[in-house]
């Protein structure tokens, strides 16, 4: 059973509390198919993600099964189901592999055969089982609401929350979707409450939630809906709410409540007598203990290693299938080193060196010295240029690493972690798929350069500070997509970061003492263009140093403040995937 007691939700606006949420006290019986309706911005949604822990009550208590949630812990990610409003799975994969996936991530199978039983049944008892080989970008409204649907019912829960799944569809593909979820609520006790603005097919449901800017207008059986609000067809509720206060309509069902529960249990009771609707006794007294830790065994979250290889997995599958992706990381892998060696013949140049006789003739002298300058010039820059450009080209690689990386599927992802993902889990899986795209792009691009011109300087040293480089902004742009909402935010912001590495870093035209000294620890740029140079050869490094008027850092600090950026990114990503952002 689940029980609302004065269960509130407020927010602060302009300065004070604003109950979405006020006061709502129902109590919901195992087996029970319940609607929750009412007006735009009535508190439907917003009630049921506080029963579902996404919004924590600010008043009142939540009790499961005796267990009082408010202060004993939320549900465990197998009692509890939610189907949000929005697609939950990615458009490249396959009903089946959507459902696979969401089977590994949430149950504990202790077999091949076991997952594949536990897949089948819950894809025949969706419908889904004839188009299990269609990919989900194909799919219909209403069959991407059942593939919802059977993505969390992977777990068995018993309380299973839907919000606005009917919204958007044709009357066809809505009837189909609330007859499904009346079958699911008459199996095994499973509470279905479904958050809908449709006052169709009410005679499915066994009760009919009533929202009122945020307060409970009526809660009872469906046929007593249109005596309760004096109205001749459903239609007419909405418009009668209008004609009184909230709170007299609280007030007035608080004084009738006790009535229509006890419409709702003999309701419940008759049901039951007449087979159609089944409760096993072990959920409800409790009694088979057996029977109840061999429940909790098969819901058993699965371990790290388990969860992290079917993200890796999965995350490879949707990359070699998304085309432009694929198209888009060639390109870029192979016209970026091209770039850098359409210039690199300037870099190749030879630097003169000072005659070891002296000139008799002092215009000689002065010929020769400016002659030397200015070959040492045009390497040197040809050189720090043709550096700082592998630098810049690696960091706007990893900026299209990993821009969108995490916040291109943040409601999938926050989704997914509702329903037991780890979140070291999910980070691991992103560090590993981007480790190997910035291995192959770095090294790619270290070789590629060297074959086709020469680093005039420790090759191995070169390519680390490239790798580097790119690593470092891979791992920034993934804390940024950790920590924005939106892929469009962290897009923007990971654009403009890029953008600015270059004047920043110093190596073109050198900043002011005082700006620079406070932006340089945070150019990764700098740093990797500092290391290179330092890697090169003595005379080709003079000569960087005779054009550049900047001081350049040591290699090995270099490397310990690039792996201290990556270091301190990866943390950031770490709270950004723990912290929780719902819409």
């Amino acid at each position: 059973m689940l029980e609302l007691k004065d269960v509130s939700f407020t927010i602060r606006k302009d300065g004070e509390d604003v109950p979405l949420v006020d006061q709502v006290s129902i109590v919901i019986p195992r087996g029970h198919f319940m609607a929750i309706v009412g007006p735009s911005g009535c508190g439907k949604t917003t009630l049921l993600k506080t029963i579902a822990g996404l919004n924590p009550e600010s008043a009142g208590a939540l009790f499961w099964d005796s267990r009082n949630l408010s202060e004993e812990g939320d549900f465990l990610p197998s009692e509890i189901g939610y189907v949000p409003q929005f697609s939950i799975a990615y458009d490249p994969l396959t009903v089946d592999e959507s459902v696979e996936a969401a089977t590994r991530l949430r149950v504990c199978c202790r077999s091949t055969e076991a997952l594949d039983h536990r897949i089948d049944q819950v894809l025949e008892e969706t419908g889904l089982t004839s188009i299990s080989d269609r990919q989900v970008r194909v799919l219909s409204g209403g069959q991407k609401r059942r593939l919802g649907l059977a993505m969390e019912l992977v777990s068995d829960p018993k309380l299973l929350l839907c919000d606005e799944v009917t919204s958007g569809l044709d009357p066809r593909s809505e009837r189909e979707i609330v007859h499904l979820l009346h079958d699911l609520s008459r199996k095994d006790g499973r509470m279905v409450l479904s958050v809908t603005h449709s006052l169709a097919h009410l005679e499915l449901y066994d009760s009919i939630l009533v929202m009122y800017e945020g307060r409970v207008a009526f809660h009872g059986p469906p046929d007593q809906m249109t005596h309760y609000f004096s109205v001749v067809d459903t239609e007419e509720i909405y418009p009668r709410l209008t004609t009184q206060s909230a709170e007299a309509w609280h007030h007035s069902w608080q004084k009738h409540r006790g009535f229509y529960q006890d419409m709702i249990e003999k309701n419940r009771l008759r049901l039951i007598e007449s087979g159609k609707l089944r409760i096993p006794s072990v959920q409800v007294v409790a009694e088979d203990r057996a029977e109840t830790l061999a429940a909790q065994d098969a819901t058993e979250l699965p371990g790290f290693f388990s969860q992290f290889s079917t993200l890796l997995g999965r995350r490879w599958r949707i990359f070699f299938r998304d085309r432009g992706q694929v198209f888009l990381q060639l390109a870029i892998i192979v016209c970026f080193p091209i770039l850098v060696t359409l210039f690199s013949d300037k870099a190749s140049g030879n630097i003169r060196r000072y005659s070891d006789s002296p000139q008799s003739d002092f215009v000689a002298e002065i010929q020769e010295q400016q002659s030397v300058r200015s070959d040492q010039a045009k390497v040197g820059s040809a050189v720090s240029g043709i550096i700082m450009f592998q630098v810049v080209l690696l960091s706007l690689m990893g900026s299209n690493n990993s821009a969108r990386e995490i916040a291109g599927e943040r409601p999938i992802y926050e989704k997914e972690k509702f329903g037991g993902l780890r979140p070291s889990a999910y980070l691991a899986s992103k560090m590993t798929f981007l480790a190997c795209l910035v291995i192959a792009q770095s090294l790619w691009m270290a070789f590629f350069v060297n074959f086709f011109g020469t680093f005039r300087g420790d090759f191995i040293e070169h390519a680390a500070f490239l790798l580097l480089i790119n690593a470092s902004m891979t791992a920034i742009c993934l804390a940024i997509s950790s920590l924005m909402r939106t892929a469009e935010q962290a897009s923007l912001l990971s654009i403009y970061l890029v953008g600015f590495q270059l004047p920043l870093s110093g190596a073109v035209l050198a900043l002011p003492e005082h700006i620079e000294a406070f932006t340089r620890p945070f150019i990764s740029a700098y740093w990797a263009w500092s290391g290179s140079v330092d890697a090169l050869q003595p005379q080709v490094h003079n000569a960087v140093k005779s054009v550049i008027d900047t001081a350049l850092s040591a290699q090995n600090f270099c490397f310990y403040v690039l792996g201290a950026h990556i270091a301190v990114a990866l943390v950031a990503a770490w709270v950004g995937v723990r912290r929780p952002q719902w819409d």
